[in-house]
């Protein structure tokens, strides 16, 4: 597999995952109580203040105030939120997916240190962005349910690379 070709399957198979994960937190959201469909759910619907908006959003706004030096208006809250989760998990899987690609058979049980890795980044870099607290100050349920989500998020990413890596890229024909 070229690298070009492991990156492309790692991005398709991580926003693969990514949709796995969500559909797992979609599904804990609805037996929570919550009675949003799941098109409103996964699009940020009612995130409109900064204040209430997902870790994701806020690291979005850091980055892009950080970057372009201007502030970000609060009705940016939602989109920003949805692009940088579906963001981080795509460039998780093109890193995935360039390992993976390297590796004479990619293995499903490859997804497991993979989201545990992605899981634990978010606890070590949150808290130092001040999004997070430490995560000794979470408790053992709150860890375990986002470690499960991410474990979801990791085999979907493997299992669809593993699928993908086994289709053959396209060949170019001659034309006579």
């Amino acid at each position: 597999m070229t690298p070009l070709g492991a990156l492309s399957r790692g991005l398709i198979a991580s926003a693969l995952g990514t949709l796995a994960m969500d559909v797992l937190l979609f599904s804990r959201y609805r037996r929570g109580g919550g009675d949003s469909g799941f098109a409103a759910w996964e699009s940020s619907a009612g995130v409109e203040r900064w204040e209430d908006a997902p870790a994701p959003a806020k690291v979005g706004k850091r980055l892009v105030e950080g970057l372009f030096d201007r502030p970000l208006p609060a009705e940016r809250a939602r989109l920003v939120n949805n692009v940088t989760h579906w963001a981080f998990g795509m460039a998780n899987g093109a890193q995935y997916g360039l390992v993976a690609g390297s590796l004479r058979n990619p293995r499903l049980r490859y997804g497991l240190p993979f989201a545990v890795g992605v899981w634990a980044t978010g606890y070590i870099v949150l808290p130092v962005a001040k999004l997070y607290q430490p995560i000794w100050e979470y408790d053992a349920t709150t860890l375990a349910r986002d470690l499960t989500a991410h474990l979801v998020y990791g085999m979907g990413t493997a299992a669809a690379f593993k699928v993908l890596a086994g289709v053959a890229p396209p060949t170019r024909t001659s034309t006579s």
